[in-house]
């Protein structure tokens, strides 16, 4: 989040001094306020352009799980619909109809029983489709309930979810109950979701691709629990399944995992079109298997845009460059390009995971073998320095690979994570291996770390580990 007041602490100044080679005289423009007048167009490209260098290199990124490459096909494309309102149906029918052909390639990719009745949307990214998905289960369990839902409603959920479920909770006035980590598990314990559901449950979140480790949750073993739970209470907790990272990767790499719309408790599905369905940043997808799960109080119809249409988002105004960009890769992959290029995202995260592991001083905790993600720790006999040297010594030749400790009983355990992206290549793979071994000979001199959890910087993405409070079993 942007900081409220601008610091002018350090070098900077108020004032940004503009180079006469691209104004032809001196300019002086405030840094934090309008400027008096215009600016030649090239002159404000170059100054923003030359501010911008300052960012690092997106491809480089092994933090973020979001698309940082696309063919220029696809770019061109999004420019060319850049002023396109996906709220605006009726002006832009045909970016609605290719919104909808979506929803349906991806309802079927999920296998639901009746592909042409299953009810989705594109967003802004996950975080809003999961937001969706967490009011509809919420209005679900009041409907249920009617007269008799006088308690306060709860979600459960593993304490490795990403933060958007803890914002959900948090903005709509839901109880979080977290499934702790125990030992070697770091993710969702179906027994212990089920401990954890009551009459008020709206239901249990399972992620196929944690946040903090890339491992898939066990969805079918949570609603075999679930269903026994029904058996022996009567009480119907349906599922979400958070899909963001591995509801775009498991159908095409892991076929035979039962996860999706084949489990009759799994009332919707979100994924993140922005990260492996590999459209640039600004895109989510959230479905639900039939008009059921989707109460049709929660959605909108408006007619002010010229002709009717329902609205079921937190956004209003949106781009529908990103809906653009998804037909086109579905056009221009099908399913086995997804498999293709999915499959070489695996197959270099497993190869660089296994090289880390031989370095010596690193003990993997995941192997990328479910999403392209793993994580890594040192060695717990390697006193003299931490995964946050780690982070900053990579840094210093373009690598950010985000340090941070885990959640909620694994405080104890500090890790770097990798993601594997369309565009990380085995050659890139090698390049970052090889600027480990330079930083190790310097890391292994030292007597004691230098850096710890305080020096982890930002970009762990999602992940807020020591920060949640955990629910009582």
């Amino acid at each position: 989040m942007a900081s409220k007041e601008p610091q002018h602490g350090g070098p900077a100044t108020p004032e940004l001094q503009v180079n006469p080679l691209f104004s032809r005289e001196p300019v002086t423009i405030p840094r934090y306020a309008l400027p008096d007048g215009e600016m030649d167009p090239a002159t404000a490209y170059q100054v923003v352009h030359d501010e911008l260098m300052l960012d690092g290199n997106a491809r480089l990124n092994l933090a973020t799980f979001v698309t940082t490459w696309a063919e220029p096909q696809a770019r061109r494309l999004m420019a060319e619909c850049a002023e396109k309102n996906m709220i605006d149906k009726d002006e832009y029918p045909q970016t609605a109809e290719l919104e909808l052909r979506c929803v349906h390639m991806l309802a079927r990719l999920w296998h639901a029983a009746d592909p042409r009745h299953v009810i989705g949307c594109s967003t802004t990214g996950s975080s809003e489709a999961a937001m969706l998905a967490g009011l509809a289960l919420k209005r679900r369990w009041r409907h249920r309930r009617g007269d008799r839902a006088d308690g306060r409603p709860n979600l459960v959920m593993g304490v490795n979810v990403q933060v958007c479920w803890e914002k959900f909770a948090d903005y709509f006035e839901v109880e979080p109950r977290y499934v702790p980590m125990e030992g070697d598990r770091y993710h969702l314990s179906p027994k212990r979701a089920v401990e954890l559901c009551d009459e008020n449950t709206i239901g249990v979140v399972a992620v196929l691709g944690s946040t903090f480790d890339g491992s898939y949750e066990p969805v079918a073993e949570v609603a075999a629990e679930l269903d026994d739970l029904q058996e022996r209470t009567g009480l119907d907790v349906p599922i979400h399944v958070d899909g963001a990272s591995g509801a775009m990767i498991a159908p095409f790499l892991d076929p035979d995992l039962v996860w999706d719309f084949r489990l009759p408790r799994v009332a919707s599905i979100n994924t993140s079109g922005h990260k492996y369905g590999l459209v640039m940043p600004g895109l989510g997808w959230a479905l639900w298997r039939d008009a059921e799960a989707l109460p049709d109080d929660l959605v909108f119809h408006v007619n002010y845009l010229g002709g009717s249409m329902p609205t079921f988002a937190l956004n209003f105004s949106r781009p529908g460059a990103q809906v653009i960009a998804q037909y086109y890769n579905f056009l221009r992959l099908g399913f086995d390009g997804y498999r293709r290029v999915q499959r070489t995202c695996r197959d270099v995260a497993t190869r660089l995971a296994g090289k880390i592991a031989a370095l010596g001083p690193f003990e993997l905790i995941t192997d990328g073998g479910q999403a392209p993600v793993f994580a890594f720790r040192v060695r717990p006999e390697i006193t003299n320095f931490t995964v946050f040297d780690i982070s900053a010594a990579l840094r210093e030749h373009g690598w950010l690979v985000p340090a941070y400790a885990f959640p909620p009983d694994r405080t104890d355990l500090s890790v770097l994570r990798i993601v594997v992206r369309n565009g990380f290549s085995h050659d890139l793979a090698d390049l970052l291996l090889e600027d480990m071994r330079r930083v190790l000979p310097r890391l292994r001199r030292q007597r004691e770390p230098h850096r710890d959890f305080d020096d982890a910087g930002a970009f762990a993405h999602g992940i807020t580990a020591g920060h949640r409070q955990q629910s009582d079993p």
